[in-house]
């Protein structure tokens, strides 16, 4: 080993400060996944999608929703169907 390629606990700490920075949008979106019901607000972050885009899906009828009092709720399940769907129409 050369000594430039030392790595000191500092550069380890640094690392693993920058990692969870680059997991945590992953990590917040895995618990959204696991609520039995979605709102709007979470199927837009998961998808990274606007309110007219949403509205389009649901419109479409490619996205299944449940809707109580003028609030959406999607399954999680229903997402992952939605884009598997999508998957496979892609070249």
């Amino acid at each position: 080993m050369q000594l430039d390629e030392l790595l000191t606990k500092k550069d380890l700490q640094d690392f693993k400060a920058e990692l969870f920075e680059l997991l945590k949008p992953i990590l917040e979106n895995k618990n959204l996944y696991q609520k039995k019901w979605l709102k709007t607000k979470d199927v837009r972050e998961i998808l990274n999608i606007s309110n007219n885009t949403l509205q389009n899906l649901r419109v479409e009828g490619k996205l299944g929703y449940t809707k109580i009092g003028g609030i959406f709720y999607y399954k999680p399940e229903d997402i992952d169907a939605m884009l598997a769907k999508a998957e496979k129409k892609s070249p």
